[in-house]
């Protein structure tokens, strides 16, 4: 027979482990080696048996000290001989496997054939509705105020959810008894398990309606299209995601309702364009203004203000105009704005404006008398 592992070595847990912290190593085990995950598989059924023996223990507060104190001798004075099983799941110890798996996989196990189900009628609460918005480039830098149109599904106002035309009650499904599941048990290597699945008299709400409410048809739910007046923050930017709580659907058997989940699309501006909270821009200017300097009037989000250039000013020169950028989201200050020029160059010229450019060009020894000197040479 293989000698035994230590159990905390086991459960892979320190020896001063809190007893949340040996569930939640077991819970860990129990979920990678269950049997209906890994069939057949004896390597996962041994350590499964190994980790369950080693929380039996442990978890026990009695049975932990006399561990801590004496071994494997302090629990099982015979645990050197042929032991041909493990004591299966439960044995004392306050943890029922069933429910860990059926929180892990959905419901569908139960071991030991404590012939409990999970309900599946009990308060559930109401998906969330998705819908988009459409804003302008001013609109979401400065913020507004939208209505949006969205379908959600309430609460029947004539049978207040029950389903159930009004003065008549359901019957609870004689089935599952008002569980919504039934339950199959099976014979595998570790015992008893149990498969819940839907029952399928009642599909899963527990319960049977004779006398339909007209209104919504026994479903307890009604959709109704509703306007939702909404708040954009300046600031906001595209594709941002803005969250209502409540305003989703309506919840299940007295659950709470979902959240109405608004993105936001913001439409390109003609001119500006947006960097985080700086709003960038391109503006041309005349060669003259370039060579000369000049005072330009340049467009922004509140109007156009008057910005100095200096002379010499050359194409792809950026400037900044503090604190006219997109505000800041859901806080205070502004970006800035940078304007970019580039200069724009004739393309025909008089026979006039012609020679006047060729004697600027020539009397600061530009490219025209160098391409002559150069011709000369040849």
């Amino acid at each position: 027979m293989a000698e035994k592992r230590d159990y905390y070595e086991v459960l892979g847990v320190k020896r001063d482990a809190t007893p949340a912290e040996l569930k939640k190593a077991f819970y860990k085990i129990a979920k990678e080696n269950h049997p209906d995950l890994h069939p057949g598989d004896k390597a996962c059924e041994e350590r499964l048996k190994e980790a369950n023996e080693a929380y039996e223990v442990l978890s026990d507060s009695e049975k932990r000290a006399k561990y801590d104190q004496f071994g494997f001798a302090g629990v099982d004075p015979s645990y050197a001989a042929q032991n041909g099983g493990y004591g299966g799941f439960g044995g004392g110890v306050d943890f029922d496997l069933g429910d860990i798996l059926g929180n892990i996989f959905g419901g569908g196990f139960g071991f030991g054939g404590s012939g409990r189900a999970r309900t599946r009628n009990g308060p559930r609460a109401g998906d969330d509705i998705r819908a988009g918005i459409s804003l302008s480039f001013e609109e979401a830098a400065f913020g507004c105020d939208k209505t949006v149109s969205v379908s959600r599904i309430e609460t029947c106002p004539d049978c207040g959810g029950s389903g159930c035309a009004p003065g008549t009650t359901p019957e609870v499904c004689p089935d599952c008894h008002g569980s919504g599941v039934t339950v199959t048990t099976r014979q595998t290597v570790f015992g008893m398990s149990q498969v819940q699945s839907e029952c399928p008299r009642c599909r899963g709400r527990g319960k049977i309606i004779h006398q339909p409410c007209s209104k919504c048809r026994g479903t307890g739910r009604i959709k109704r299209q509703q306007s939702v007046n909404i708040h954009i923050d300046a600031g906001i930017g595209n594709n941002v995601t803005i969250s209502m709580p409540g305003k989703g659907n309506s919840g299940i058997n007295g659950g709470p309702p979902g959240d109405l989940l608004i993105t936001v699309s913001v439409r390109p501006h003609e001119f500006f364009r947006r960097d985080g909270n700086s709003v960038l821009y391109e503006m041309p200017i005349t060669v003259t203004q370039a060579m000369l300097g000049a005072e330009l009037e340049v467009p922004t989000l509140d109007g156009k203000v008057k910005y100095p250039i200096p002379e010499g000013t050359q194409s792809g020169d950026t400037f900044r105009l503090r604190g006219k950028g997109i505000p800041y989201f859901r806080s205070t200050g502004r970006g800035d704005q940078f304007v970019t020029v580039t200069v724009t160059i004739p393309k025909s010229l008089t026979a006039e404006q012609r020679e006047l450019v060729q004697k600027l060009d020539e009397s600061l020894g530009g490219g025209g008398s160098i391409f002559r000197k150069f011709k000369k040479k040849k």
